[in-house]
């Protein structure tokens, strides 16, 4: 009996890891789904834009209200759960504040530790204020109505009660108290459980210390389901994020390579093409669902924060379009569980469910009311781009379907036949300029 703690701790912590790794690693064969991009250019800037964006908040605190109180409750958050290290050693060889034996230090981190806690807690009951009180406007977007609306509560409601546990664990924790180590804040909670017998304040200790561990685990393994992935997700995206200019747009390399013999006088177009010519040409230009898309796209999709800068930033929205890039975003990434529940439920294999990205999420009207001006991009905390899924979804419309607004169309005839967007013939196509 004496070993049962410690064998019951073992067992849910490995129930908790190993759920969570199951997960990871259908997260990872999502993202594969994607096709493949090259993303191995540059190196440094990439490392560099990761350790500013992800682990710096640079984008973050550029709304330095809410930046800050986030730099709060990410630091606060990361470092608070340190302590778990010394709660899994405890908690696996029966040992009691493990790293108490580096002395007043111990106490010193501690009280850091504590008094991150509060504030995490004051930032917190800030946030769910801004969401549930104050009701910004870009926290009721339609499409932040039900789940991602429950989801952004829950995820409040589990650091309130992981940091209120943190601090009644320390404060009734009478080994931990005798050191008078300084604890700042559990101190001064410590007083709350004076009239408690030492075996029920013992009780309360433990029964802190055991919720706040499968806690711990709980929220670990709620980010699969919840917009907070982006907690683990942040790193790998912005370093996989895009490093050229926001207004230069990719170029499909079939058609780039045609349109360069076009323009070259000594090309014969009669000539037979090259052997293996044929396999430049992609099976589907553009992209109308998630598989068509890159597994940057992908990873973009899973790590979105849902925090809405992009749509509340974004032109076409600000006058009353449907346009909403975080939709996007949010509707790329529920396809794709949706594509991925398909396949675990057929034993590896897609089977066609007659859905797709486009049309059945994301609407043709959404998609033309951009004006891509990268605005979405520009603001994104985590370097997710909307656009890029935008575009590849236009080209589908435009070279699989020719399905572009009439005015689209209209312009693209007069190119193809007068050489200008205007309807004058090739003779007369710079006659604007005497108007």
């Amino acid at each position: 009996m004496e070993y049962l703690p410690n064998i019951i701790f073992a067992i849910i912590l490995t129930i908790g890891i190993g759920y969570f790794a199951n997960n990871v690693k259908k997260l990872f064969r999502n993202i594969k789904l994607g096709r493949d991009v090259d993303v191995s250019d540059d190196k440094p800037q990439r490392w560099k834009n990761m350790s500013m964006i992800a682990l710096g908040q640079s984008k973050m605190v550029k709304r330095p209200i809410a930046g800050f109180l986030h730099v709060i409750v990410y630091v606060g958050f990361v470092i608070i759960n340190i302590e778990v290290l010394e709660i899994i050693i405890d908690g696996l060889f029966g040992t009691h504040r493990i790293f108490s034996s580096i002395g007043s230090l111990y106490g010193v981190l501690i009280s850091a530790f504590e008094i991150l806690a509060v504030l995490v807690l004051v930032a917190v009951i800030v946030f769910w204020l801004r969401r549930n009180v104050i009701k910004l406007k870009r926290f009721l977007s339609a499409e932040m109505k039900g789940w991602p609306k429950s989801d952004g509560n829950i995820i409040l409601y589990f650091e309130v009660v992981l940091m209120c546990l943190f601090l009644v664990m320390n404060a009734t924790d009478l080994q931990f108290q005798a050191m008078d180590s300084g604890n700042v804040i559990s101190q001064f909670i410590s007083p709350w459980f004076s009239g408690f017998s030492e075996s029920s304040i013992h009780l309360i200790e433990r029964s802190a210390w055991w919720i706040h561990i499968i806690g711990i685990l709980t929220f670990l393994n709620y980010l699969y389901f919840s917009k907070h992935l982006h907690i683990l997700l942040a790193f790998p995206n912005t370093y996989y994020g895009k490093l050229t200019p926001k207004g230069q747009f990719e170029n499909l390399e079939a058609v780039t390579k045609e349109v360069k013999m076009m323009m070259d006088p000594n090309v014969d177009p009669f000539a037979a093409p090259p052997e293996g010519a044929e396999a430049a040409i992609p099976a589907k230009f553009g992209a109308s669902d998630v598989q068509d898309l890159s597994w940057v796209n992908l990873l973009n999709a899973y790590t979105c924060t849902e925090c809405g800068r992009c749509t509340s930033e974004c032109p076409a929205n600000q006058t009353g379009k449907k346009l909403s890039p975080r939709k996007i975003m949010m509707d790329t990434r529920d396809r794709l569980e949706e594509v991925g529940k398909n396949i675990d439920a057929n034993k590896g294999e897609f089977k066609d469910d007659g859905k797709q990205l486009l049309g059945d999420y994301i609407t043709n009207e959404e998609l033309w009311a951009c004006t891509t001006c990268n605005a979405c991009v520009e603001a994104c905390p985590v370097s997710i781009d909307p656009l890029n899924i935008i575009m590849q979804m236009r080209q589908y419309l435009v070279m699989e379907q020719s399905a572009a607004p009439m005015e689209l169309n209209t312009m693209m005839t007069n190119i193809e036949n007068n050489g200008a967007p205007w309807p004058y013939n090739q003779q007369d196509r710079l006659n604007w300029k005497n108007e």
